[in-house]
């Protein structure tokens, strides 16, 4: 049996490295990225580290591109695992694009690969921390509206429940994250019965050119750095640990949770608060 990866994100970052260490673990592994030249330069640099790699160029928002993807899975072998890492961070786009990108992509990702699911396969969506922290409580209306993605008018829908608050970049980003989490615990659900498992990891602050791009637009980045428990920013590699550990085999009774992994700032909030 000829086992295959998939890594969206893959061309840099916590999804090159979640890339590298699942290049010792499947046969063949699908690097997918938004630009050409990053993933194909990422692709040469693992190759001959174990697995056969493969570039492609993506839009993880366009539905008849990963239908081709899934395609592709399929013929090269059985879906063992997928490490979902591409997303935009709320200096990169509008609210609407962050929904799209962050969400409805990890929604129509999940959809293309669902029929290819089967036992041992295993799935980690990237969320956020921010889905922990930055939503002050859960609101109805808004998670009725996370619920259902792909619907056409999902944007207006959260837009509705939320007011223009949501138009803010850094609290669309929240609740894209905060939907991630609820679509794991359904599609945890929807694959479960031919024993797949669907898994999310939260990163805290990482150390990536995406990261240090926030932390020049947002001050408050450093104070949350400065008084978590462990006192410094989180590392790539460290985040693949933690993916490599959950698409493995020893993570078998894990399904439908979110890791959180942000080095103790939440800790360090609630202690605050309490």
């Amino acid at each position: 049996m000829t086992t295959v990866g998939i890594v969206t994100g893959a061309g840099r970052g916590m999804g090159l490295e979640c890339a590298r260490r699942l290049t010792g673990t499947v046969d063949r592994l699908l690097l997918i990225d938004l630009d050409e030249k990053t993933v194909t330069e990422a692709a040469d640099a693992l190759s001959g580290q174990g697995a056969a790699v493969e570039p492609y160029a993506l839009d993880i928002t366009d539905r008849e591109g990963l239908a081709r993807l899934a395609d592709r899975a399929r013929a090269l072998g059985t879906l063992r695992a997928v490490a979902h890492a591409a997303g935009i961070s709320p200096t990169m786009a509008d609210w609407r694009r962050i929904l799209t990108v962050d969400l409805v992509g990890t929604a129509l990702l999940a959809e293309a690969l669902r029929p290819l699911a089967t036992a041992g396969t295993a799935t980690v969506c990237f969320a956020s921390m921010a889905a922990h922290i930055g939503i002050p409580e859960p609101d109805p209306a808004a998670d009725a509206a996370l619920a259902d993605p792909l619907a056409a008018d999902f944007p207006d829908r959260l837009h509705a429940a939320l007011g223009p608050a949501v138009e803010d970049p850094g609290v669309a980003y929240s609740w894209a994250k905060r939907g991630v989490h609820r679509l794991v615990q359904r599609e945890a659900m929807r694959v479960g019965p031919v024993g797949a498992r669907v898994c999310s990891v939260s990163p805290g602050i990482v150390a990536t050119p995406q990261g240090l791009r926030e932390a020049e637009h947002h001050p408050s980045m450093k104070a949350l750095v400065d008084g978590s428990a462990l006192g410094r920013e989180g590392r790539p590699e460290e985040l693949a640990s933690v993916v490599a550990f959950l698409l493995s085999d020893e993570a078998s009774f894990l399904t439908g949770v979110d890791v959180l992994a942000d080095g103790g700032v939440c800790a360090a909030l609630a202690t605050r608060r309490a």
